[in-house]
Order: structure tokens, then sequence, then C-alpha cells
């Protein structure tokens, strides 16, 4: 009998030890890939906001309706940066937010014709972190 208890009384703290263990183990893991999808999300959106603004640039003295168009484009992209909730990483609109970003990336690419991917100029070397 007292071996049952005694058995019982350890299986009892080793399963306490291991939730409390598995827990802050799964909240460093939570915290460390939330700020590596924030940083990935923010490099993104930066991306998107210095692309606009250079854009914007070159194109402020243009007056033909074409680059009109193109401004409006681009203003409604930099507006939708503005507007964005990224700064609350809790937002149930985050997700849609981003969709819709980069919908509007994709499309005043297609306006200014140039690529869509810039993946080859976006990536940071080795070794650099933010």
């Amino acid at each position: 009998r007292f071996h049952v208890i005694v058995t019982e009384l350890f299986r009892g703290e080793g399963y306490q030890e291991g939730f409390h263990r598995g827990r802050r183990r799964g909240l460093q893991e939570g915290r460390r890939h939330g700020a590596s999808h924030g940083a990935k999300l923010s490099t993104e959106i930066s991306f998107y906001y210095g692309f606009a603004v250079t854009w914007r640039c070159l194109l402020r003295h243009h007056v033909d309706v074409r680059s009109r168009k193109r401004m409006k484009a681009l203003e409604a992209l930099l507006a939708l940066i503005h507007n964005s909730p990224h700064d609350d990483p809790q937002s149930a609109l985050l997700q849609e937010h981003t969709e819709k970003l980069r919908a509007k990336f994709r499309q005043v690419c297609s306006m200014l014709s140039v690529p869509t991917d810039f993946s080859d100029y976006t990536r940071t070397p080795a070794g650099t972190s933010f």
C-alpha cells in the first residue's frame, strides 16, 4: 500500500514538473517564432514602403494620364501601409490586410512594368540579424 502511495506521489510531482517545463519551453519557442515572423513581415512592409516612396519621387514631375494613374496606385499602396494593423500582432485583420497589401503591390508593379519577384534583392546576407 505504501509503495502505491509513493508511486502516485512521484508520478504527480513528475507530471507537474514536466508540465511546467513544457509550458516554459513552449512560451520560449512561441516568442522566438513570433519574433522571426514579425521581422519577416516588417521587412516586407518596409520594402513596399521604400519601393512606393522611390517610385513616387520618380513620377512626381510627370503629368501624363498614365503617370497620374500610377501615382494614384502608389498613393493607395502607401495608404494601405500607413493604415495597416502591423503594429498590433493580435489583430484579427492582420492577415487579411497583408494579403490586400501584397495584391496592391502586384498591381502597382504591373502598372510600372516591373517584376514582382524581388526575393534576390531582399535577402539579407548570412549572419545579418535585426
